[in-house]
């Protein structure tokens, strides 16, 4: 059987450490104080089997018991435990700050990158897998920041102060301890290396499994329609037990760590107080009964760090696996911001010209040789059958997608060489896919207009026919809209949609099945606003009735990727063509 491959090389380990250790840089100041907090705490916890080794000393041999010397020391014991454990919460609530504070800059960072991604990502990831990189992976993550920062800290502090104190009691005993006890650690990394493949894999089909279940939430009326219950069910048994049967691995081998180490440490803890028998019996009697009493604590005391070293490589194995997966999402490449021309919404009179456009989303050509011109205040349509490229042409319009050849330009201007931001700010868009933003019926509709007054924003509903509705809402306006607007139904959702665009009028329009839910009576109602609204405003209609485009200055009339016909109703019925048979076909059909 092949052997499987790690997730990651040792390179990318390095790298993604050091680009964490990058995030963790404005908090140098927190490590510094944590490192001091464990090193106070690790010293008063240490000095405690000092003092209990000397009261061993002052308590045996015969008359040589001192009672009171004994009973003094109690309360300095006493306080250098309330001290170290005031001090090691003290580290825990640090290290939290610390871990919270990071995991608050990347998952800010990962919202931040979603606002600069080009639509061809979001179109070939999955929303599930994106979910999970921004969520869960984060959130593995901050758990293995918190039990790196705490255990690591803590660990490695308490190994340096306990071989200190050994080498201070008997620096014999200490060279034995410190020879044998780093077996645990080969041990532990061993098995650390096995896990790290297996935790990058859990966290790559935990993705897979976001995913599918966000596809059966999203898509449930569907799936219920079509009785696809069962199936759905299979593919998320099949993820699912994939999933089980990954993570009961990797638990399984970060397991083993634990009792493998602890085995190596009682060999240390046998081997210590075997050598200070026999050097206390070889030097007759110059190591005491408490030193050897102090030297066992320390001896458990420097194994016990090893063991939760181990525990913590093991975590960081998994939090370094969502790491990576985090870093490749923010490493995916944005929108290009840079712009030769600046362009404003107040003086683009809304000329349009395509030339020899040509676009691919692979290898193959998709769209070519896309020619057509669009003067301002002119009304265009785009129709054609499903597939032929109508949104795909409005994505390139928008900068959602830039061509892979010929040239788009407004009044003149390449809009490759315009900025994406100033280029969308001259559009108005009203899609069949309707979206709003959780917030108040207000906010939605001032999204394109943010210091719109209310009487604007309420004219705009008016235009929109949304005001009666909106004023039967519990609070109006100022009603409070779920996910997705889901307080509201598809029509009035999409009234909201349209009213965004009334009250922002910039000089282009695009209507992509704008009136799709709304019922026949609003509709007409709907048409007589927008046409009110495109006087002297270029617009790009997508229309799939055709007869509700026979008004139009110009049809572009698209099949296959490209425009087979151009011009207006009654020139393209005149020539008997593919538009013709369009229209024929879709006349038939209605009646």
């Amino acid at each position: 059987m092949a052997k499987k491959k790690s997730i990651l090389t040792p390179e990318q380990r390095r790298a993604t450490t050091h680009r964490l250790l990058r995030f963790a840089k404005p908090y140098i100041a927190f490590f510094i104080i944590a490192f001091i907090f464990a090193a106070a705490s690790s010293v008063m916890a240490h000095l405690i089997p000092m003092l209990v080794g000397d009261a061993i000393d002052l308590a045996i041999g015969e008359g040589k018991v001192d009672i009171e010397a004994v009973f003094s020391l109690l309360p300095i014991m006493l306080a250098l435990a309330v001290g170290g454990a005031l001090l090691d919460w003290l580290v825990r609530l640090v290290g939290q700050r610390i871990s919270a504070s990071i995991t608050h800059n990347i998952r800010a960072a990962c919202i931040r990158k979603i606002q600069k991604l080009p639509l061809s990502y979001l179109d070939s990831h999955k929303s599930g897998d994106i979910l999970s990189r921004v969520i869960a992976d984060t959130d593995r993550l901050s758990e293995g920041l918190m039990t790196g920062i705490i255990d690591l800290y803590s660990s490695v502090i308490g190994i340096i102060v306990t071989l200190v104190f050994m080498i201070f009691i008997n620096p014999v005993v200490a060279i034995v301890v410190g020879v044998l006890t780093p077996m645990s650690m080969l041990v532990a990394a061993f098995i650390a290396n096995r896990t790290f493949s297996l935790f990058g894999k859990k966290s790559a089909i935990a993705a897979k499994q976001t995913a599918v279940i966000d596809e059966a939430i999203g898509g449930r009326e569907v799936i219920s329609l079509f009785s696809h219950e069962g199936d759905s069910l299979v593919a998320f048994d099949e993820i699912n037990e994939e999933y089980r049967k990954t993570a009961t691995r990797a638990v399984f081998y970060s397991s083993i760590t634990n009792p493998a180490t602890r085995y190596v440490n009682s060999l240390v803890y046998g081997g210590v107080a075997l050598a200070g028998g026999l050097l206390s019996i070889a030097s007759g009697g110059a190591i005491s009964a408490g030193e050897i009493s102090c030297l066992l604590t320390y001896s458990q005391n420097y194994a016990k760090p090893f063991n939760e070293l181990s525990s913590v490589l093991a975590e960081l194995q998994s939090s370094l696996a969502s790491a990576m997966r985090v870093f490749e999402f923010l490493d995916a490449k944005e929108e290009e911001t840079t712009a030769e021309i600046s362009i404003s919404p107040d003086s683009v009179k809304g000329e349009l010209k395509a030339r020899d456009v040509a676009f691919s989303y692979t290898d193959e050509a998709f769209m070519e040789n896309i020619d057509f011109e669009a003067s301002s205040g002119q009304r265009i349509a785009i129709v054609g059958p499903t597939g032929c490229g109508k949104t795909t042409l409005i994505n390139l319009l928008m900068r959602f997608y830039d061509t892979t050849g010929g040239s788009i330009c407004v009044d003149g201007k390449d809009i490759s060489k315009i900025s994406r931001g100033e280029l969308r700010a001259c559009f108005g868009m009203v899609l069949q896919d309707t979206w709003l933003s959780s917030g108040s019926v207000r906010e939605n509709i001032a999204m394109g207009k943010p210091d719109a007054t209310d009487e604007e924003i309420v004219a705009a509903a008016k235009a929109a026919h949304a005001h009666k509705f909106i004023t039967r809402l519990p609070q109006g306006y100022d009603t409070l809209l779920g996910e997705d607007g889901s307080v509201l139904s598809a029509g009035q959702i999409q009234l909201l949609c349209i009213a965004r665009v009334m009250l922002a009028l910039p000089p282009m329009l695009i209507l992509d099945e704008a009136t799709s839910s709304i019922d026949t009576r609003t509709e007409i109602k709907i048409q007589d606003a927008f046409a009110e609204m495109m006087q002297g405003r270029t617009s790009f209609i997508v229309a799939h009735r055709l007869n509700t485009i026979k008004n139009a200055d110009k049809i572009l009339v698209m099949r296959d990727g490209k425009i087979v016909e151009q011009g207006r109703h009654d020139e393209l019925m005149a020539k008997n063509g593919f538009y013709a048979s369009l229209y024929g076909a879709q006349f038939k059909m209605i009646n």
